[in-house]
C-alpha cells in the first residue's frame, strides 16, 4: 500500500502551494471583505490552464488525475475556499460535456472552455429542489427543432460567467420513475429568456457569485441537448457529482490546513503568563486533535479520487471523504478560533473568514445528512463494504 503522491503529483502540489502563497493568500481577506471579483486571480488560472483540468488533451485540456485534481481543490482553498469554487462548478460541467457530449458539442464547447475563454457552471438546484434532484420543475418541451425552456434555478456559482449553462431540465414531466424524464440542456448566455436575475448573499464563500436564474419560454435548440438523447440526465449528472464532492472534500481539507497553520502559529507566537500558549497542555491538545483529524480527511479524500481514477463506482468513497472532511473543516476552523481567543473574532486574522467558509462544505454537493444516508444504503446493498 503506497499513501504517497507520485513524482508527477508532488511536483504538481508544490507548484500550486508556491501560486496560492503567491498570488492568493496576500490579497484573499482584502479582497473578500471588499467584494471585489477577484479577475486578476481568475485570469492566472487560465494561464496555468487549470479551466482545462477535467477537459482531454485533444480538446486543449490537462486532463489532470483524480488525485492531482483534488489537489488544486485543497492548495487553492487553502488561500480562499472563494476562489475554488470559481473552478469548481467550471470542473463538474467541463467533465459532463467531455464525458457524455455528442461529437459536435465537444467540439463546439471545449476548446474555449479548456482555456477560460469561455466558462461554466451547473444548473441542477431550484427553489424547491436541492438535494431531492428529482424533484426539479424546470421543463424543457419539444417544438420542431427547439426546446421550449421554463423555470428557476438557484445557488448556481459562475452564472455571470457561464457560456453555456448545462441545465437540468425534466424533458418528459409525465415519465414514472421521474428520472427517465430528465435531461441535461446547455443553455448559452445570449439565449433569449434566459436571464441571471441576481446575486445571492451569502455569509462566506465570498469571491465568486452564486445567483438566481430565471428562464422564461427561452428557445433552445435541440442540438445543445447533452448526448443528445433525452431522459439521460441523472445518468449524466451522478457520476459528474461524485467529482464534485472529491472536490469538495479537497476544499475542506485545504480549510482545515489553513485552520491548523493559522493556530499553530498563533500558539507559538501569542504568550500568557509569561510563555508561549503553546506550552498548555489545553492548547496542545486542541492542535493534536485538528492535526490528527486532518490527516485522517486528506487520506480519506485521497482514496476517494484514487478509487475514482482507477475507473470504479465511488459514491460511497467520495460521499465519506465530503462528509468526513467537511466536518473536519467546521471543527478545526472553531477550534483555530479558540486558540485565537478574543483575536479569532477579528478581521484582522485569517480564522474567521475560515469559520464563514467551512459550513458550506457540509451543505454543497448534497448535505452530510443526504450522504450519509447514501454511504449506509452502499455497506446495506452489499456493492460496497469495509474492512
Amino acid at each position: 500500500m503506497d499513501f504517497e503522491l507520485n513524482e508527477e503529483q508532488r511536483d504538481f502540489q508544490r507548484t500550486m502551494r508556491e501560486f496560492v502563497d503567491k498570488e492568493i493568500k496576500p490579497v484573499a481577506s482584502e479582497m473578500e471583505r471588499s467584494g471585489e471579483y477577484p479577475t486578476e486571480i481568475v485570469d492566472k488560472l487560465k494561464d496555468m490552464g487549470l479551466f482545462g483540468m477535467t477537459i482531454p488533451e485533444e480538446y486543449g485540456g490537462l486532463d489532470l488525475d483524480a488525485v492531482s485534481f483534488a489537489i488544486v481543490f485543497e492548495e487553492i482553498a487553502r488561500g480562499w475556499m472563494g476562489i475554488a469554487g470559481t473552478l469548481g462548478s467550471h470542473s463538474l460541467s467541463c467533465w459532463m460535456i467531455a464525458q457524455f457530449g455528442t461529437d459536435d458539442q465537444k467540439a463546439k464547447y471545449l476548446p474555449a472552455l479548456a482555456t477560460g475563454e469561455r466558462r461554466t457552471g451547473v444548473g441542477l438546484t431550484e427553489p424547491d429542489a436541492g438535494s431531492d434532484l428529482q424533484g426539479i420543475r424546470t421543463t424543457a418541451i419539444r417544438d420542431g427543432d427547439h426546446y421550449i425552456v421554463n423555470g428557476r434555478k438557484t445557488w448556481i456559482t459562475n452564472a455571470r460567467h457561464a457560456d453555456p449553462l448545462p441545465v437540468m431540465v425534466k424533458t418528459d414531466p409525465s415519465a414514472d420513475p421521474r428520472h427517465k424524464g430528465m435531461s441535461v440542456l446547455l443553455i448559452e448566455a445570449d439565449t433569449p429568456g434566459y436571464e441571471v436575475l441576481r446575486d445571492i448573499g451569502k455569509l462566506g464563500y465570498k469571491g465568486p457569485e452564486s445567483c438566481e436564474v430565471v428562464i422564461d419560454n427561452a428557445r433552445v435548440p435541440v442540438e445543445n441537448l447533452l448526448g443528445g438523447v433525452e431522459g439521460r440526465g441523472m445518468q449524466q449528472a451522478l457520476p459528474a457529482l461524485e467529482s464534485g464532492r472529491i472536490n469538495i472534500a479537497a476544499r475542506a481539507v485545504g480549510i482545515a490546513q489553513a485552520a491548523y497553520d493559522a493556530a499553530l502559529d498563533y500558539s507559538r507566537d501569542r504568550k500568557a503568563f509569561g510563555q508561549p500558549i503553546s506550552d498548555f497542555q489545553a492548547i496542545q491538545l486542541k492542535l493534536a486533535d485538528i492535526a490528527t483529524n486532518l490527516q485522517a480527511a486528506r487520506l480519506l479524500t485521497y482514496w476517494a479520487a484514487s478509487e475514482q481514477a482507477a475507473g470504479k463506482r465511488a459514491d460511497m468513497q467520495s460521499g465519506m471523504a465530503k462528509y468526513f472532511a467537511s466536518e473536519v473543516a467546521i471543527n478545526a476552523s472553531l477550534e483555530a478560533m479558540r486558540i485565537h481567543g478574543g483575536y479569532g473574532y477579528s478581521t484582522e486574522y485569517v480564522v474567521e473568514r475560515l469559520y464563514r467558509d467551512a459550513p458550506l462544505m457540509a451543505i454543497g454537493e448534497g448535505t452530510n445528512d443526504i450522504l450519509r444516508m447514501i454511504i449506509a444504503k452502499s455497506l446495506i446493498s452489499g456493492r460496497d463494504s469495509i474492512g
